[in-house]
């Protein structure tokens, strides 16, 4: 098989476990957090630092790769992780997500998508097939499914206009628009989309060395998750997933459909919970049953130099680190917290708060880069801990030594 995962150790305490998901190209300890690449490149870093944070497996994205330099081109070069020089496992999003979130740029019917190019303004046309041959090309070792990803919630209520722009191109469509019926539209276009890209994979001989996992949708609703559960995971697969979480939802509402999809999977495959988040969204996923996730939020925030840290996200840009001698976290053993320093003399120690506020108001690339590394390495020390947590089941002490993440825990001083 290309994919084995296998089950380590179980919380008496809830419905988290810890184990290791085996692939062509190695394998990784779960509950995982994948650092993004969305362009084949994890934005800022070099790959060696991204494993030097502890991440063994990383994401890229099919929509974004097909568009540039083209999965032809990579294909050419042996694949994603010859190309971009990571040994270790890589999993590819299909480019349903962008179903969602470039609403104002796609036309979607029952065969697929068509995508108005954010490079050249070009038509690109995106089926359940079209993914499978883009993934096969880039040589991904975990592949998605392409899914229709609806909002989670009716879209007219939110802030974002982009995002409105998904449900209401104009007054008559916006007047017309029934959530309701989104969904189920939604959850039956992904799973006969779900049975095309199964055919095309079993066809393509490449299930051997690559895994297709299905994905789940059903927004907020309950009923519909459930419909969407039975129906993707009757489909024989070795991973499934949870989509259209986080994406216009509040925690409360994010926490309660984890906790109702995650055990409507497969309990001997790993689940995915796609596009999260927080450490507290990680958190009571993981407590759910959950075990692979994505962000952007590392090197998103770290380009704009917000860090993260076990008590909440400190924003460097503010004067008041300007003469801060200390390091972003003292308990991080980040490159930035711990030091970097090099030249004659003795040891140099961490770069202070001083000076990558003054790189990042300077417009100097280091800064951004030494911010983005401590948050991959936050990230990365948050699923350590929660690993040993799960083999303890000593969630009470993890909740003090992360307190940005206890809201996750339903009540730790009872465990």
């Amino acid at each position: 098989m290309a994919l084995t995962f296998d089950i380590e150790a179980r919380s008496a305490t809830s419905n988290a476990r810890t184990g290791r998901v085996t692939t062509a190209h190695g394998s990784f300890e779960t509950p995982a957090f994948m650092p993004v690449g969305t362009r084949a490149s994890v934005k800022g870093v070099f790959p060696s630092q991204v494993a030097d944070t502890g991440a063994e497996i990383i994401l890229a994205n099919t929509y974004h790769l097909l568009l540039r330099p083209g999965h032809e081109l990579v294909a050419r070069r042996g694949g994603l992780h010859p190309f971009m020089n990571w040994n270790g496992p890589i999993l590819t999003d299909s480019g349903g997500y962008q179903v969602y979130s470039m609403g104002d740029l796609n036309e979607v019917d029952e065969d697929g998508v068509v995508f108005k190019s954010i490079i050249d303004g070009s038509k690109v046309r995106l089926t359940p097939e079209r993914s499978m041959e883009v993934q096969h090309a880039l040589g991904a070792d975990i592949i998605m499914a392409f899914d229709d990803c609806p909002p989670s919630v009716d879209p007219r209520t939110f802030n974002e206009t982009r995002k409105r722009l998904t449900a209401q191109r104009s007054k008559r469509d916006r007047d017309a628009y029934d959530h309701a019926e989104r969904l189920d539209l939604a959850n039956e276009r992904t799973i006969r989309w779900l049975e095309r890209c199964a055919e095309a994979h079993a066809s393509s001989g490449r299930d051997e060395i690559q895994s297709l996992f299905g994905i789940v949708q059903g927004g907020t609703d309950f009923e519909k998750r459930a419909w969407s559960a039975e129906r993707v995971c009757s489909v024989e697969l070795p991973g499934y997933a949870i989509g259209g979480v986080a994406v216009g939802e509040g925690f409360e509402e994010i926490v309660s459909v984890v906790r109702h999809t995650a055990p409507l999977l497969p309990v001997e495959k790993p689940r995915y919970l796609m596009g999260v988040g927080y450490e507290r969204d990680l958190v009571a996923a993981v407590r759910a049953g959950c075990d692979m996730f994505d962000c952007v939020l590392p090197t998103r925030n770290g380009r704009n130099a917000n860090a993260f840290t076990p008590t909440g996200q400190i924003k460097l840009r503010n004067a008041g680190f300007a003469e801060d001698d200390g390091p972003i976290d003292p308990e991080c053993d980040c490159l930035a917290c711990s030091g970097g320093g090099a030249g004659p003399g003795p040891a140099r120690g961490p770069f202070s708060r001083a000076y990558i506020r003054h790189l990042v108001m300077a417009g100097e690339m280091l800064g951004p880069m030494l911010v983005s590394i401590h948050n991959l390495r936050h990230f990365q020390r948050l699923m350590l801990d929660i690993r040993q947590t799960i083999r303890d089941d000593a969630w009470s002490a993890f909740a003090r030594r992360w307190p940005v993440a206890a809201e996750g825990i339903d009540d730790p001083d009872q465990q």
